[in-house]
């Protein structure tokens, strides 16, 4: 049996017990591990191995010691309960000893969860699970985790009610971490709100939601942004201290707005623009960006970007113009920008 869609995450929070295995592959390392980790947890539960109800078996050792597996699976355990035997980073070549385990599987065996990398549709592993009547595929990709999985890991995690704003950040944050960052996160969140009953907003997220190397420069660009020119001198001797380069402030600059002139320029008005951004904005910062496109203006931000592409050129160029002079005359010039000049 293969799973598709949202059977997948179903299937995996709560596996068949009476099937003898299942193959859980794909291209990222870490959404694999985390999925065959939620899958064993369901198996068998948290403390399957102090109590000897888990066993771990090398894929690649199964070439050697094919008969390992079967013995695995028939060994009666020490402890009650059910049992699972774990083959992590199968190859093609276990294929056969799996086969072999599978055949041979009876009630009360223990299950059998193999997890391996990319699998193309001539692999050996595949070939055996996807037409097996018993056995079950699990094909991980690299999508983000949707809403429905999203709220079974925060009901997991002691927050079953989540506000529909919330929600949307959540959503919106999956996208832009690493699976394994945001369930991090996801635990994060559930531990600060421990003992508070008053609903998970917006900014508690990005109170919470990991901080990026960018941090610093980002509070720069805002300050341009947002023409607070008092706090700009500040800001960039801050920025200097840190020994960041002049073309980096240059590339988030014209990110930065880029981003506000597609919000700016959209149909829909820029907090539907806002909403279209990729790598997505959320929290408070979305408020904030929409604000400064509303602020801004299309006219003036498309002037502010051929400005900004004027300095990166020079930057790039042979100038013997000092870099970081340049770029912070073009920020301050920005900075300085009267609200009329749309």
């Amino acid at each position: 049996m293969i799973l598709k869609g949202a059977e997948i995450a179903r299937y995996l929070s709560r596996p068949d017990p009476t099937r003898p295995a299942l193959l859980i592959y794909g291209q990222d390392a870490m959404r694999v591990a985390l999925k065959r980790a939620e899958a064993v947890k369901a198996l068998v539960g948290d403390h399957a191995e102090e109590e000897m109800r888990l066993t771990r078996l090398p894929g690649a050792d199964l070439r050697k010691d094919p008969a390992a597996l079967l013995d695995a699976v028939k060994a009666v355990g020490f402890f009650p309960g059910p049992r699972v035997v774990l083959v992590d980073d199968a190859p093609d070549a276990s294929a056969p000893a799996i086969a072999a385990a599978i055949a041979e599987w009876k009630t009360g065996d223990a299950a059998i969860v193999v997890a391996a990398g990319g699998l193309s549709k001539g692999s050996a592993l595949r070939k055996l699970f996807e037409p097996h009547p018993s056995a079950v595929t699990a094909p991980i990709y690299d999508d983000p985790p949707g809403e429905e999985e999203i709220t079974r890991w925060l009901r997991e995690a002691g927050l079953p009610d989540v506000p529909r704003d919330a929600m949307r950040d959540l959503v919106a944050l999956s996208r832009a971490l690493d699976p394994g960052d945001f369930r991090q996160t996801v635990q994060k969140i559930a531990l600060y709100k421990l003992g508070d009953d008053s609903p998970l907003n917006p900014s508690e997220i990005a109170l919470l939601a990991p901080a990026t190397i960018e941090a610093e420069v980002d509070d720069l660009i805002d300050c341009v942004a947002e023409r607070r020119a008092k706090e700009f001198g500040a800001l960039m001797r801050r920025i200097e201290g840190q020994g960041i380069l002049p073309v980096t402030l240059c590339i988030a600059a014209l990110r930065h707005f880029r981003a506000l002139h597609a919000a700016s320029s959209d149909p829909s008005g820029p907090a539907a623009g806002i909403g279209r951004l990729r790598p997505p904005v959320f929290g408070p910062r979305r408020d904030r960006m929409i604000r400064q496109a509303q602020d801004w203006g299309m006219r003036a931000l498309e002037d502010a970007i051929h400005q900004l592409i004027d300095t990166d050129l020079t930057l790039r160029s042979a100038s013997k113009a000092p870099a970081m002079a340049v770029m912070e005359r073009t920020l301050l010039r920005l900075c300085m920008m009267p609200r009329g000049s749309r």
